[in-house]
Formats: C-alpha cells, sequence, structure tokens
C-alpha cells in the first residue's frame, strides 16, 4: 500500500560526537536544531519529497539527511554518529555512513 502516493510524520535522530568544550558540550543544541532545520526539515517539510530525494525510502532519506550535515558539522570539530529516521512508532532505519 505503500506505493501510492501517501504521506508520513517522520521523526528523526541525529547523534552527533566530539570534545566538549569549556561549557561541557559537544555542540549547542540550539546551533545543531537551526543546523538540521536549515539543511534537512526545513527542505523536507511539507514538500513533495520526490522532487528532491528520488525513492524516498526512510533509507534514503536518512542517507541524504547524513549528506546534508556531515560536512557542516565536522568544520564545527564535531562528527555526525548516526541519522534515525523513523516512519512510523515501529518502522525506522539507522544510517551511519559505514558506506558512504
Amino acid at each position: 500500500k505503500c506505493e501510492n502516493l501517501h504521506g508520513h510524520t517522520y521523526r528523526m535522530v541525529v547523534t552527533v560526537m566530539g570534545e566538549p568544550d569549556n561549557e561541557g558540550m559537544v555542540i549547542d543544541f540550539i546551533e545543531l536544531k537551526s543546523m538540521v532545520l536549515e539543511r534537512v526539515t526545513g527542505r523536507l517539510d511539507h514538500s513533495y519529497i520526490n522532487d528532491i530525494i528520488p525513492q524516498p525510502t526512510a533509507e534514503n532519506i536518512s542517507k541524504w539527511a547524513w549528506e546534508q550535515l556531515c560536512a557542516p558539522l565536522k568544520a564545527k570539530g564535531v562528527s555526525l554518529e548516526s541519522i534515525e529516521i523513523w516512519e512510523t512508532e515501529t518502522s525506522g532505519v539507522v544510517f551511519t555512513g559505514d558506506d558512504m
């Protein structure tokens, strides 16, 4: 049934790793949230995702999100560890970039 045009309310989890700064933070969550909004959710929310990501499976969405966030986080000295995309409460994927 998911082959027909339909919508989802996705949930995304971004996991990062790095050395804490003098305040004890790897990255300020406000800065991370802003980056995710600008580069990922702001572009996908209320959009026809097929125009942005060919074959927008949860797997492909997680890979695309990784591509949007990895370099900008690295420029801040933060390592992107994983992107989780959940289509439903029980169906999701974890992308770690190991195949990139």
